[in-house]
């Protein structure tokens, strides 16, 4: 079983950071695409970015340039640092793991799931 855990979330300001750390307990991290989809209030939950395997990354149109997705594989970590934040941004923030390596934006596609963590930007 793969356990997920999320921390850095928030209550920041209109143009502040935040960094997202996910944490999993997994010994092949280095296998896994690993994602970051965010649930607004009152919407579905989103992709917003994903790094695959091999260290390519993709990123939801409205956060490219923003945010940047990475992974540190000897700490079985992924990161989200996010500059430039927008009310727009709020949202509960969830990391999740594809088993099978494919990074792709469904959320169909990744198998295992953190708790979420919030997000809010004030304007």
């Amino acid at each position: 079983q793969v356990r997920l855990v999320e921390s850095g979330g928030g209550l920041v300001q209109a143009g502040d950071s935040l960094r997202l750390s996910c944490t999993a307990s997994v010994r092949t991290f280095g296998s896994y695409s690993m994602g970051w989809f965010r649930q607004p209030p009152g919407e579905e939950r989103i992709f917003v970015a994903t790094i695959r395997p091999a260290g390519s990354t993709y990123y939801k149109d409205s956060v490219k340039g923003r945010f940047t997705i990475s992974r540190d594989n000897a700490k079985n970590t992924v990161y989200l640092q996010m500059n430039t934040l927008k009310p727009e941004d709020t949202a509960v923030y969830y990391c999740a793991a594809d088993e099978q390596g494919l990074g792709y934006r469904s959320s169909r596609s990744y198998q295992y799931w953190g708790q979420g963590t919030q997000v809010t930007v004030s304007s």
